[in-house]
């Protein structure tokens, strides 16, 4: 209970910071941070349940890479994958050597510098994964090729730590690597036959209920993370590697948007944590080769990697905002100076240092990111010296449709007849594995999620939607879907579902095209028919063999 006690007390307070911060419109991880010094040894020394809150930054950590992996589709590693190896590969070569040679000249001995510049090398996979998610960039090149580069460094660090922890303990670090490198073929070998063979069948099952998916999705997720851990291998790469497993599967958009919730939480965790860590007592006597150390990984590093990207024929844009995700220290900084410190290879000062660095590049970078398109206007016109004379453009990957059609069955299903005479391309949204199956299967386009999901919605591309149709029978997700196609698109036709008269006139208030009532529509046509036809059973009969020809055919 103390524990609990404890944990909603950080909570709240994390929470009066997040506020803070959104006034002073400042980003909320900072806020996250300076509640972890506030509840840390530093300030309060409120913070005793650290393993619990460990284990709710692990959770974190999974769903955020998770949700990053179920992005990572084929197609993304075959256009990205060339780039991210080369930027990730030459800022750590870079980084190293020049900070090897500025802690030499600071008066830093041979083992300490090359441990800084080491710990200076890597940058945050999982604040910049955080950063380009609020920005909504995950899916731009730029993000691709960060994600690429970051995914690479993070391979390089997990590779150095194996290589000092066998050095400590006196194992043979060549053959702990020939070692993980094996175990690692035979898990991927082993994925590759289970996204092909069995994963496509479980999906379709689980996917029968959105809370069957849900749980499944964390299961797996967190399933995959410990698995890896106990073959010696990173949760995080155990947890980018279970949503590459979903990434083609038609339900990883609905995936994705259920376990950002568990993200969203549980990644403040981290943060707080990160902030609660941090060692700032003996700050004094480093602060200015803290300061220089800043300086270097702040501009220094967006730099290299803004002169291979325009080497490699990539806009000054692209490569200037993937620069920017550079700019900060990552926590396998921390990991690797307190391994090097409790090996006495390094003094106990050299984590203050890296301390530093961390909250002034973190904090820094923060805000590079989240006002990039501000400063990108203020510096476009001195980056084209990193731009070749044809760059390569990114490609436009968002689908076109004329129609977005809500809902397959009863109602829905007659439309798809009209949508194709029209000649109009459309795309299907529904939620039942059976529909989309069968729409699979007959080649048309598809998409698995639920409609009341507001970043399904947000991904949908409503601005060149002509006629947008929601059939659902559950009035708020037809409000819903109404409000967001005409906040989009205004000049959008949007054609709506309601069970009473009470609805269909809330709808045709908030801007309905037109209401369909299924309840009164059959009697309404039933009377048009008697109408055109009277009393006449001829007329009747052929009406009767018209409609048993178009149940049949359903």
């Amino acid at each position: 209970m103390e524990a609990f006690i404890e944990i909603s007390l950080i909570l709240a307070i994390a929470t009066v910071m997040a506020v803070v911060m959104q006034q002073l419109r400042l980003p909320l991880i900072l806020g996250h941070i300076m509640s972890g010094i506030l509840v840390g040894p530093a300030v309060l020394n409120i913070l005793h349940a650290e393993s619990t809150l460990e284990i709710f930054s692990q959770f974190g950590i999974t769903a955020l890479l998770f949700i990053v992996g179920l992005s990572l589709s084929p197609h993304v590693i075959r256009e990205v994958g060339r780039v991210s190896v080369v930027t990730g590969l030459g800022q750590i070569i870079f980084t190293s050597l020049v900070g090897f040679l500025i802690g030499r000249g600071l008066g830093f001995g041979t083992v300490e510098a090359l441990y800084i510049a080491i710990a200076l090398t890597f940058s945050s996979t999982i604040i910049i994964l955080k950063l380009l998610s609020d920005r909504r960039d995950l899916g731009k090149l730029y993000g691709k090729i960060a994600i690429g580069f970051l995914l690479v460094q993070d391979i390089a660090a997990m590779l150095i730590l194996i290589l000092v922890t066998s050095t400590a303990q006196g194992a043979d670090a060549l053959s702990s690597l020939t070692d993980t490198l094996l175990r690692s073929v035979v898990v991927v070998a082993a994925l590759v036959f289970i996204s092909i063979f069995v994963l496509p069948r479980l999906t379709r099952m689980f996917a029968a209920s959105q809370e069957f998916l849900f749980l499944f999705s964390v299961g797996w997720g967190i399933g995959l993370a410990a698995l890896f851990f106990k073959l010696g291998l990173s949760i995080e790469i155990g947890a980018l590697a279970a949503g590459v497993c979903l990434a083609s599967s038609p339900y990883h958009h609905e995936i994705s948007a259920k376990m950002k919730l568990l993200r969203d939480f549980f990644i403040v965790m981290f943060f707080i944590l990160l902030g609660a860590g941090l060692e700032l007592s003996s700050l004094a006597s480093m602060w200015r080769p803290a300061l220089v150390f800043s300086v270097f990984v702040l501009l220094g590093n967006p730099l290299i990697v803004m002169i291979l990207m325009g080497l490699m024929g990539y806009t000054k844009k692209t490569s200037f905002y993937a620069g920017l995700t550079v700019a900060q220290i990552s926590e396998f900084s921390f990991i690797l100076i307190l391994l090097a410190s409790k090996m006495h290879h390094v003094r106990p000062e050299i984590i203050t240092l890296i301390t530093a660095v961390g909250v002034t590049t973190i904090t820094i970078s923060t805000l590079f990111i989240l006002y990039a398109d501000y400063i990108y206007k203020f510096f476009e016109k001195y980056l084209s010296i990193f731009e070749k004379n044809k760059p390569y453009k990114e490609k436009i990957c968002r689908l076109k449709y004329d129609a977005l059609l809500f809902g397959c069955h009863r109602v829905g299903r007659d439309f798809m007849p009209t949508l194709r005479k029209m000649k109009m391309k459309f795309l299907v949204i529904d939620f039942d594995p059976a529909v989309i199956g069968e729409l699979q299967d007959k080649k048309i386009p598809v998409l698995y999620g639920d409609a009341q999901d507001n970043e399904l919605l947000d991904e949908l591309n409503f601005e060149d939607a002509k006629l947008v149709i929601c059939t659902l029978p559950d009035f708020d997700a037809n409000r819903l879907i109404l409000s967001k196609a005409l906040k989009v698109n205004s000049k959008a036709t949007v054609l709506t579902t309601a069970h009473t008269l009470e609805q269909a006139n809330i709808l045709y208030r908030e801007g309905s095209a037109y209401v369909i009532l299924p309840h009164f529509l059959g009697g309404n046509y039933t009377a048009m028919l008697v109408e055109k036809f009277g009393h006449d059973k001829k007329k009747f009969a052929l009406e009767r063999k018209k409609h048993l020809a178009h149940i049949a055919n359903r």
